[in-house]
């Protein structure tokens, strides 16, 4: 097929010296995509869904997962990637953006041969302004594995959600919605590590990324740290509207886990503001998602999917999780969970995300390996 311009070559965003429908990078790994939370404040129901643009693989994929009680409704799509940019939807799955920065309609179409399946209609309206998260890097050995940014922001919800025989008012005084976009290189799946695989394997990886919407600030907290609790990227900001985003210092965390388990169910971050005051940001549980079972995150099972994989054009796949026994789920461990959550700051409530994930070693924690989780009670 000839190399012919694209509708976007016409305006004058270009970066560099290629059509708009060509990455810099010739690295299979380029990404771009986005995911959204949305959070009834009564953790009734998390809803989960993302888009996703791979240009070296001509891959663009799609899925929404829906927590509903003990089941995990879940859409998934993938399809060939072509030259319209801006036509972010794959098989039922659509974003579209009405107003850049403010507000996007998040669709699913009902199946009509499964009227119990997951759909929705749905309008996201942001309550603060977008802010950067750091620029994130990750090595193996000498190659750079990762190499994204990323803006997250927070706003409201509205419209419905159907899934088994429920239809779920989405309102925003009772929900809310958070975001976040990326780009740039990051693993997809079925690429052979070569040495450094094998070599030079983590021996400990712990992970805390907390955005949270308040009636009047929007606070984002992130932790990444190796095995020896040494931190390798760290943000803790604070988000008003029309004014300079505030820092609110070197975060630390407390989490009490579930006996037996490394999964949160309540935990204190501690920051402090820039008069070197003291804040706690406490979290408390609501309902839980792994991302590792139907959103396409690794490390998914052989028999499902994952983000940026081909399955051919037009592949569409609706399925339904029992998340009643973890020990039907055994990956989703060693796999990020996205928690929503109540959080409590200087005498304010708010609604937000606490994903973590903790595999391996991590001193600070004190877990010594991939088999170690928080003690029983009473040890």
């Amino acid at each position: 097929m000839p190399d012919r311009p694209v509708a976007l070559d016409e305006y004058p965003i270009h970066q560099v010296p290629l059509s708009m429908r060509h990455v810099a990078t010739g690295d299979r790994n380029a990404y771009d995509r986005c995911i959204f939370h949305v959070m009834d404040h009564a953790g009734r129901a998390l809803l989960i869904a993302g888009l996703g643009v791979y240009p070296n693989t001509g891959v663009i994929d799609a899925y929404a997962t829906l927590r509903l009680g003990d089941r995990l409704h879940a859409v998934r799509a993938s399809d060939a990637l072509g030259d319209d940019r801006l036509a972010l939807t794959v098989g039922p799955l659509t974003i579209t953006v009405e107003e850049p920065l403010a507000r996007l309609r998040l669709t699913c179409a009902a199946d009509p041969g499964d009227p119990d399946g997951l759909a929705y209609d749905l309008t996201w309206t942001a309550a603060f302004p977008a802010t950067w998260e750091p620029h994130h890097t990750q090595y193996r050995g000498d190659r750079l594995l990762l190499d994204g940014r990323r803006f997250v922001q927070a706003g409201t919800c509205t419209g419905t959600v159907r899934a088994a025989g429920q239809e779920l008012a989405v309102t925003a005084g009772e929900w809310t919605g958070t975001r976040d976009r990326s780009w740039g290189v990051r693993p997809i799946a079925g690429e052979d590590g070569g040495r450094a695989a094998e070599e030079l394997r983590p021996e400990g990886f712990h992970w805390i990324w907390c955005p949270v919407r308040f009636d009047d600030r929007f606070v984002m907290v992130i932790v990444q740290e190796d095995a020896d609790g040494h931190r390798t990227l760290n943000e803790a900001t604070m988000v008003r509207d029309g004014a300079h985003d505030t820092q609110l210092g070197w975060p630390h965390t407390d989490i009490r886990y579930r006996p037996g388990t490394r999964h949160p169910e309540s935990a204190v971050i501690h920051l402090t503001d820039p008069a070197r005051t003291p804040l706690e940001l406490t979290a408390e549980i609501l309902t839980s998602s792994p991302l590792a079972v139907g959103a396409g995150y690794p490390p998914a099972s052989v028999e499902d999917w994952q983000h940026g994989t081909w399955r051919g054009r037009g592949w569409t796949d609706r399925r339904s999780y029992d998340l009643s026994d973890p020990a039907a789920h055994p990956l989703a461990a060693y796999g990020v969970t996205d928690h929503a959550a109540r959080f409590t700051l200087d005498g304010r409530t708010g609604y937000g995300i606490f994903e973590h994930g903790s595999f391996g070693r991590h001193d600070p924690s004190g877990f010594t390996g991939y088999d170690s989780v928080a003690p029983e009670a009473g040890r």
